[in-house]
């Protein structure tokens, strides 16, 4: 997609200040609905940012992934679970803020250094791309079909855990005494009556 160069930089100034101040709004918040929230839009932003890098199989992947999966995941937990409990105050507590504090500014001094030393190169020719779709499928499914399925073995096991933590209380506890036949056996949720 090649679009004007001033339309451009206003694009990406627009997403870069929805990117910042919706990541700014996932830390700060208390509400963390809020914050589920403000995350799917740092990955939409993300996404547009993507879109204007010519990068277009990462931007709907990011959209599907990251957006679909990964924030809506996210959103069914925090309902699904809704413990209510009143935080403690922690010992010490300013000794893991002042240390919270030093690792991050520290990462943000490493990262600006880095960015400023980077020599980044503007290229002044455009070259027309064609969809980076079939040159992402052709790595995929030859230089890098192992990792490719080792990622999906992965998941698959994540999946299985996460379905069998959700399903812990229904697990008979395993006592003593017991005979063996029944151990690997689910009980049946009690079912109740339909009124008339």
């Amino acid at each position: 997609m090649q679009i004007a160069e001033g339309v451009q930089l206003v694009t990406f100034g627009i997403l870069s200040a929805l990117m910042l101040g919706s990541a700014l709004g996932v830390v700060l918040f208390a509400n963390i609905v809020y914050s589920a929230f403000l995350l799917g839009g740092v990955f939409i932003s993300m996404a547009g940012i993507y879109i204007l890098l010519n990068a277009d199989f990462v931007s709907a992947a990011q959209i599907l992934v990251y957006v679909g999966a990964v924030n809506v995941l996210i959103l069914f937990a925090i309902m699904l679970v809704n413990k209510r409990e009143d935080f403690k105050p922690l010992k010490n507590g300013w000794l893991r803020q002042g240390t919270t504090a030093v690792v991050c500014a520290g990462l943000f001094t490493l990262l600006s250094a880095v960015s400023l030393v980077t020599p980044w190169k503007i290229s002044t020719t455009i070259v027309p791309l064609a969809s980076t779709i079939v040159p992402l499928a052709k790595h995929f499914f030859t230089d890098f079909l192992l990792p490719f399925e080792l990622a999906s073995v992965l998941l698959l096991m994540s999946m299985v855990g996460a379905i069998i933590l959700a399903r812990r209380d229904f697990i008979p506890d395993l006592v003593a005494g017991d005979s063996t036949k029944d151990r690997l056996t689910l009980p049946e949720r009690p079912r109740e009556l339909v009124g008339k």
